[in-house]
């Protein structure tokens, strides 16, 4: 059994977690201890953003592909809005602040879409699910 390329994805993106937390915190240091506190919360945002898409994304791989277009499609509106729902509830707290939440959020998810079209390019994504109720081979 090969495993589901969201789930390899995954797994080679968790080890750069801890740098981009030091990134974030100590950029957002140079202001304030709130300002690197908020950015490091942008980032802790997107990496549990991106977890849910990708276990989210595997599981719908296993069941079928209307599941899979379904969940990738609704997933993407639903992990948006939970990041404007975070922003919004966060923003209630005296000491957050949203342009440093928003300055990590942006280049955590573009740096984020980069290595994912970086460890998958040269392969059509489609072609790396398997469905077993579609499978064609005839046994003999």
């Amino acid at each position: 059994m090969t495993t589901a390329p969201e789930r390899e994805l995954l797994r080679r993106v968790l080890p750069l977690a801890l740098p981009a937390f030091v990134i974030a915190y100590v950029a957002g240091a140079f202001v304030s201890a709130d300002v690197a506190l908020s950015a490091t919360i942008g980032v802790a945002v997107i990496l549990a953003n991106f977890t849910i898409h990708a276990l989210s994304m595997a599981w719908a791989g296993s069941v079928s592909p209307v599941a899979l277009v379904a969940v990738g499609l609704g997933g993407f509106a639903v992990r948006l809005a939970a990041i404007f729902v975070a922003l919004l509830l966060l923003n209630r707290l005296a000491w957050f602040s949203p342009v440093a939440f928003v300055a990590a959020v942006v280049p955590a998810t573009v740096a984020l879409l980069a290595f994912e079209a970086r460890v998958l390019s040269g392969r059509l994504q489609a072609d790396l699910w398997t469905f077993p109720a579609a499978s064609t081979e005839v046994k003999r």
